[in-house]
């Protein structure tokens, strides 16, 4: 299986530390790795010719340090299966997230939790959680910062049980066959007995995850 990730940057440490997260993550694995930078649209009114200049500077640099991303990643990576290719739009990141997932038939978006302290509007608060709100079309990765890499052999998928999960479970099931995981079905009990709805959804998680190794963990609400 060939999968195509998408990794948004900002150049930063914590956004590195992404790409090599990601590397690890897939290391055996059959990979196209897209580096993603957004630059934001330039404001500056009834000077056009600076404006173009400012937006020329911008670009070049981004590109530059773009190629620059791809060159560590060429580097530090030693799967001849990876591959690599760079990506530099203008614009809001989380619309520039979507355009490129649907254009690269992305199957995973993988992201640092914050950027540097003048980009925090890209990669920190509202605007992560719009990100992973708003994206229907694959599943998000999120890094924390300084994460490093420890293969997952232990899955958490907290839920209440009052939702039906069914192919959104696919990138919890993949995970777990690269490392053999154990999937960790975790409810926190606020409730004396389940509703028919929440046993119906239960029952059908065991059934979807019937061939992955999992089990179910009560834990009281405190």
């Amino acid at each position: 299986m060939k999968r195509s990730i998408l990794i948004p940057t900002d150049f930063s440490d914590n956004a590195w530390n992404t790409v090599v997260y990601a590397l690890k993550l897939y290391a055996n694995e059959v990979c196209t790795f897209y580096f993603l930078h957004t630059l934001p649209h330039l404001s500056v009114p009834n000077r056009t010719f600076i404006k173009s200049e400012a937006t020329d500077i911008l670009e070049d640099e981004a590109l530059r340090q773009l190629t620059e991303v791809k060159d560590m990643a060429e580097r530090a990576n030693s799967n001849s299966n990876h591959s690599f290719d760079i990506i530099l739009t203008t614009g809001k990141i989380n619309i520039a997230i979507e355009e490129m997932v649907k254009k690269h038939k992305v199957d995973l978006v993988i992201m640092a939790t914050r950027g540097v302290t003048t980009a925090k509007e890209i990669f920190f608060g509202s605007n992560v959680i719009a990100i992973i709100n708003k994206m229907k079309l694959c599943p998000v990765l999120l890094v924390p910062d300084k994460f490093d890499f420890v293969e997952p052999k232990q899955i958490a998928f907290p839920t209440d049980f009052n939702r039906f999960f069914g192919e959104e479970l696919q990138p919890i099931k993949e995970l777990s066959e690269l490392y053999d995981s154990k999937i960790r079905i975790v409810h926190i009990t606020k409730e004396t007995n389940l509703s028919k709805k929440q046993d119906y959804n239960l029952c059908m998680l065991k059934v979807y995850l019937e061939n992955y190794p999992h089990t179910f963990h009560w834990m009281p609400d405190y």
